[in-house]
């Protein structure tokens, strides 16, 4: 069943600390699973989830909702996030000139990567961002990651949890002009459920899913360029969000954006409030510049935005994040 929004925590643009302790206290899942939890709301994604997701394969199309990793990526060095390096290590032409030292004319290609983990499509673990000094489930946020990375979060739990139902909520192309939000738009409950209720049955949300918003900020950058697409104005959910998130139970929740949050944010001197609730209070896992155009597209051919959905993280120990090849089959 869809959630309905519940009480919005107010906001107080130039007290923003006021208000993320409001939403943090109200809003909050610590405890929920146990005190040793390291999944967060990936619990709501059970064997049963799975099989329900797996019914939902009709045609077999499969769409990638990954951005490509590559030099021509959106990153512009903010906190040392830069885009993929890709070397090669052994090519074809070290196999034509028999340089490679194998016997028989045995040829192969090798080659390197070198990247950040949340410079292209990603998952934020829950590692990944504190509020005020705390980490998911109210541990202390230098016991959990330390230079030796998240000792106990780390990515590399989740690798085997993320198979369930996926939902497109393609908010751009509801509300939008052309299929598209204008930067800074915010993202409320009421637009969430107006895109519900304007999808159709299929789009439903609920628990154990994850959901996927499209804003149609990644469809602007394919036709115009990256720009300031990595930090800078964008669409994105509004702080208010929190409670639906919240009431809502989803194991996770991406969009196209680089901050999955409105950009700039609603607050005066703020940065992610929003982040700062859904990460290490209600211990959601967060997508971000995935790619749902080509998906966006199919669903509304024929009107179905339900799909199984399966985006592994790389299990990389001790990992705040992840880049991931999320894939929807129909």
């Amino acid at each position: 069943m869809t959630a309905n929004p519940v009480e919005v925590p107010l906001i107080r643009r130039n007290d923003p600390l006021a208000s993320i302790m409001a939403a943090a206290g109200q809003y909050n899942n610590w405890g929920r699973w146990g005190e040793g939890d390291v999944l967060g709301t990936l619990n709501f994604i059970d064997a049963g989830k799975r099989i329900e997701a797996a019914a939902l394969v009709t045609s077999g199309e499969a769409f990638s909702l990954s951005q490509p990793f590559d030099t021509n990526g959106p990153q512009k060095g903010w906190r040392r996030r830069t885009n993929p390096v890709h070397t090669m290590t052994d090519t074809g032409v070290d196999a034509e000139r028999g340089n490679q030292g194998f016997p028989h004319g045995f040829g192969g290609a090798d080659d390197v990567i070198a990247m950040p983990l949340q410079c292209s499509t990603q998952w934020d673990g829950l590692g990944h961002i504190f509020d005020r000094g705390k980490a998911w489930n109210g541990r202390a946020a230098g016991d959990v990651v330390t230079s030796e990375g998240d000792l106990v979060t780390g990515i590399e739990t989740a690798a085997a949890k993320i198979v369930t139902r996926g939902v497109l909520l393609d908010v751009g192309r509801v509300l939008g002009v052309d299929g598209e939000l204008p930067d800074g738009f915010a993202i409320t409950p009421e637009h969430l459920e107006q895109t519900i209720q304007a999808q159709g049955s299929s789009s439903e949300v609920r628990r154990g899913d994850i959901v996927i918003i499209r804003t149609g900020h990644y469809s602007r950058v394919r036709r115009e360029g990256w720009g300031d697409y990595a930090g800078g104005s964008a669409p994105g959910l509004s702080f208010t969000t929190a409670p639906w998130l919240h009431a809502s139970e989803i194991a996770g929740i991406a969009t196209d954006t680089w901050g999955f949050e409105v950009r700039p944010n609603e607050f005066e001197g703020a940065f992610q409030p929003l982040h700062q609730v859904a990460i290490p209070n209600l211990g959601l896992f967060l997508g971000e510049m995935w790619d749902p155009d080509a998906l966006a597209e199919a669903c509304a051919l024929d009107g179905r935005y339900e799909f199984m959905l399966t985006a592994a993280p790389l299990p990389i120990t001790g990992a705040v994040g992840s880049p991931v090849n999320p894939i929807a089959v129909r």
